[in-house]
């Protein structure tokens, strides 16, 4: 490499060497968001199961184009059966004891399904990131009052506490604008988030303790801003990650126990709509006669989908996760 010397002797080097050497010296900025996604795509797993869950989505979503029948449509006989039938042409998954196709029945039920994993999740995750966000703000009395409130919600068994609460609140008259009529949607989605935002709550109230003294909340209360300025603008954008992973969660969580109470019998009432659970509720001894069909369709769904959104929250969580960074 050789050197040029200016008139007033300054040493110049030439333009390759200047920009090679301002290269080694670049560092590239990434925002998080942008790390996240990189992350989460590393995530095969994660990521089948997204197109997956997608997949599913839009099939329940437009289902008035994927189903061939109607929801309570009753078919003609197949062959010699009214009822009953097992798989063919005419009904892919077979039929039912009304000879209701099964395939649309799925497809009809997992509308309802997802609607309340949804729906339930994103109202437990907006009551949960309040209550967590406001006792670990606050800290004192006001977070032991509503950490033990937790507590005692997560000490009961979660069945039970269903059954429990389901008498309760359909015997208060004064509440049935809440929720409605008993075993309709509403009143499934309101019951089953009261139960599902404690998770979220004991999750984010720790990661707000983590950062409320932090650097940038204490430049911000020095500067006026209120409890809730802070926690809108500052705590609960740097605690979206664990809220996200915690939603997905919820959605699984809403989902099977929806099917666990229709198994029971406490489910959402036909006259309303049909859900995964009601299928499984009423598929219950038809293996020993041998309709098996009638199991095995709606419970390889069912599983399906729970387990697409746990591997999605599985790689959301390693996402989010600055540990689990491993670029090079």
């Amino acid at each position: 490499m050789t050197e040029t010397i200016s008139p007033a002797g300054d040493v110049q080097l030439p333009d390759d060497a200047f920009d090679a050497d301002q290269a080694e010296g670049l560092v590239t900025s990434v925002s998080p968001s942008r790390m996240a996604v990189r992350r989460f795509r590393r995530h095969k797993l994660a990521v089948v199961s997204l197109m997956v869950f997608l997949a599913i989505a839009m099939i329940v979503i437009l289902a008035p184009i994927t189903t061939r029948y109607g929801q309570i449509e009753r078919l003609p006989a197949i062959g010699n059966k009214v009822g009953n039938s097992p798989p063919s042409w005419k009904a892919w998954f077979g039929t039912d004891d009304l000879n209701r196709d099964l395939y649309s029945r799925i497809i009809w039920g997992g509308r309802v399904s997802l609607l309340i994993g949804i729906a339930v999740a994103v109202v437990s995750s907006i009551v949960g990131t309040a209550v967590g966000a406001i006792a670990g703000l606050r800290g004192g009395f006001l977070d032991d009052a509503l950490m033990r409130t937790t507590d005692l919600f997560l000490a009961f068994p979660t069945l039970v506490l269903l059954l429990v609460l389901r008498s309760m609140f359909s015997s208060l008259k004064w509440l049935k604008w809440l929720f409605g009529d008993l075993n309709s949607i509403r009143f499934i989605v309101v019951l089953l988030s009261i139960l599902t935002w404690m998770g979220t709550a004991r999750i984010v109230r720790g990661v707000v303790l983590s950062l409320k003294e932090r650097e940038f909340v204490e430049a911000s209360r020095a500067l006026g801003a209120s409890n809730s300025r802070i926690i809108v603008r500052h705590l609960i954008p740097n605690s979206i990650g664990p809220i996200i992973v915690s939603l997905t969660l919820a959605v699984v969580g809403a989902i099977v126990a929806e099917s666990t109470l229709a198994f029971f019998g406490f489910g959402i009432d036909p006259v309303y709509a049909t859900s995964w659970g009601g299928l499984l509720s009423d598929a219950k001894g038809a293996v020993i006669v041998g309709r098996w069909w009638l199991v095995v369709f709606p419970c390889a769904v069912f599983v399906l989908t729970i387990l697409c959104v746990n591997f999605i929250g599985d790689g959301l969580r390693d996402a989010f996760d600055p540990k689990q960074d491993r670029s090079h």
